[in-house]
C-alpha cells in the first residue's frame, strides 16, 4: 500500500513533468501485483494442503458473514477512509455528472452487460452463468476503496459513490435479481428462470459490516485526530504510520478468501476456465468503457479514475454469501462467486497500473486543450 507521503507526493506534483508516475511509487508499492499474486497463490496452497482448513475458516461466521474476512476488510479499508477528508464531500455531491454517470454505469449497464456475457459464454452451463449474472448484480462497496487509492484517484468521491452503491445495493439487488434470473430470460424465451433466495437484511448487514464500520472508524479518526493535533500535523504525522495496515488487511483478506475456496478453485481447473473469461471481457469492457466516459464527459483524472474502479468492482462477498445461501456451498452458482475475486483482483491491480501510466497522457491532454 502507498504510504501517505508518497501518495502525497505523486498528487502533488505535476503529471506532465514526471518522467513515469509508477517510477515515483515505493518499492513496496512497485511491487504490489508480485504480493497479491503471491498471497493468492499462498492461500490456494493453505486450502488445498491442508485438510479442513476451509470448514474451519467457513465456520467462524456471524450471520453468514465470515468473520476472518470481515476483519482483513476492516483492517484494509479503515487507513484508506481515515484519509478522506469528509468536510469535502459537499463538492463531490454536487457533480452531477459524476454521480449520474455512477447510477447509469454501475446499475444499468454493469449488471445488463454481466447478463449478456454469462449467456454468450455460458449458455450451456446454467449452474455457473446464474453464479455470473449474482456477481454482476453486487456492486463493490469494500476494495475498491484501496485500489482508487493506489490509482491516486479522487478519495472524497470514492467514498461518496461507494456510500451510493451500498444505499442501491439494499434497495436494488433483490429487484434486479427477480429482474436478471427470472422475469428477462422469460421475456426473452431463454428458458425457466431463477429464484433468489434474498433477505434485505442479510444485504444490509453486509453493507453495515463491509463498508459502515470501516467509514465510521475513518471519519471519528479524522474528526478526533484533526481536533487533537490539527490538519496538518494529522496527515503528515498520524496517517503514515496507519497507511501500510492496509496493504497488510488486503493480502491477509486475500490469504483467507482464496484459503477457503482453494480446494474448490484448484479442483476444477476447466470450469474456472471457463467462468474467468466473460469475467476478464466485463472488467476491460466495463473499465475502459467508463474511464472512456470520465473523459469525453470532462471529469479531471482523478474522479474519472474513481468512476471507472468503482464501476468495474463487484462486491464478491455479497455475491458469493447469496449464491451459497440460496444454491448451497457446492453448488455451481458458488463456484462462480468464488472465481470472481480470482479474477477480479489481479486485473484491477494491472488496471492500476494502467490507469497510473495514463495519468500524464491525460493531464498533458487537458493542459493543450
Amino acid at each position: 500500500m502507498t504510504t501517505e507521503p508518497t501518495i502525497a507526493r505523486t498528487r502533488g506534483t505535476d503529471p506532465a513533468g514526471d518522467e513515469s508516475v509508477v517510477g515515483k511509487l515505493s518499492t513496496l508499492d512497485r511491487f504490489l501485483a508480485v504480493w497479491i499474486l503471491l498471497a493468492m497463490g499462498l492461500g490456494l496452497g493453505l486450502g488445498r494442503l491442508i485438510p479442513g482448513l476451509n470448514d474451519a475458516l467457513a465456520e467462524v461466521e456471524i450471520g453468514g458473514i465470515s468473520l476472518p474476512i470481515a476483519v482483513g476488510l476492516l483492517i484494509m479499508m479503515y487507513p484508506v477512509l481515515a484519509k478522506v477528508r469528509y468536510d469535502k464531500l459537499h463538492v463531490v455531491t454536487g457533480d452531477r455528472k459524476l454521480m449520474i454517470s455512477s447510477l447509469v454505469m454501475n446499475w444499468l449497464l454493469g449488471p445488463a452487460l454481466m447478463f449478456a456475457l454469462a449467456w454468450i459464454f455460458l449458455a450451456d452451463l446454467p449452474e455457473y452463468r446464474t453464479g455470473l449474472i449474482i456477481v454482476g448484480l453486487a456492486r463493490c462497496i469494500a476494495m475498491v476503496i484501496v485500489w482508487n487509492d493506489l490509482a491516486c484517484g479522487d478519495r472524497e468521491a470514492a467514498a461518496v459513490l461507494v456510500a451510493l452503491n451500498s444505499v442501491f445495493q439494499v434497495i436494488a439487488f433483490g429487484v434486479l435479481g427477480w429482474f436478471y434470473l427470472d422475469l428477462l430470460p422469460g421475456w426473452l424465451g431463454l428458458g425457466a428462470g431463477e429464484h433468489l433466495d434474498l433477505s434485505m437484511w442479510k444485504i444490509a448487514l453486509n453493507v453495515v459490516i463491509f463498508l459502515g464500520v470501516p467509514l465510521l472508524a475513518g471519519f471519528l479518526t479524522r474528526r478526533i485526530g484533526e481536533n487533537k493535533v490539527g490538519r496538518q500535523a494529522y496527515e503528515a504525522k498520524f496517517l503514515p504510520k496507519i497507511g501500510p495496515w492496509a496493504l497488510y488487511g488486503l493480502l491477509f483478506t486475500i490469504v483467507i478468501l482464496f484459503a477457503l475456496q482453494g480446494k474448490t478453485i484448484t479442483s476444477q481447473p476447466f470450469d474456472v476456465a471457463r467462468i474467468a473469461l466473460p469475467l476478464l471481457v466485463y472488467f476491460a469492457v466495463m473499465w475502459f468503457g467508463t474511464f472512456a466516459l470520465g473523459k469525453a464527459i470532462g471529469l479531471n483524472y482523478d474522479r474519472t479514475a474513481t468512476l471507472a474502479f468503482t464501476a468495474a468492482g463487484n462486491n464478491f462477498e455479497l455475491a458469493i454469501a447469496v449464491a451459497i445461501a440460496t444454491f448451497g456451498v457446492t453448488s455451481g452458482q458458488a463456484l462462480s462467486g468464488v472465481v470472481g475475486p480470482l479474477i477480479e483482483v489481479p486485473v484491477l491491480v494491472a488496471l492500476v497500473y494502467v490507469s497510473l501510466a495514463w495519468r500524464r497522457k491525460f493531464t498533458q491532454e487537458r493542459l493543450r486543450s
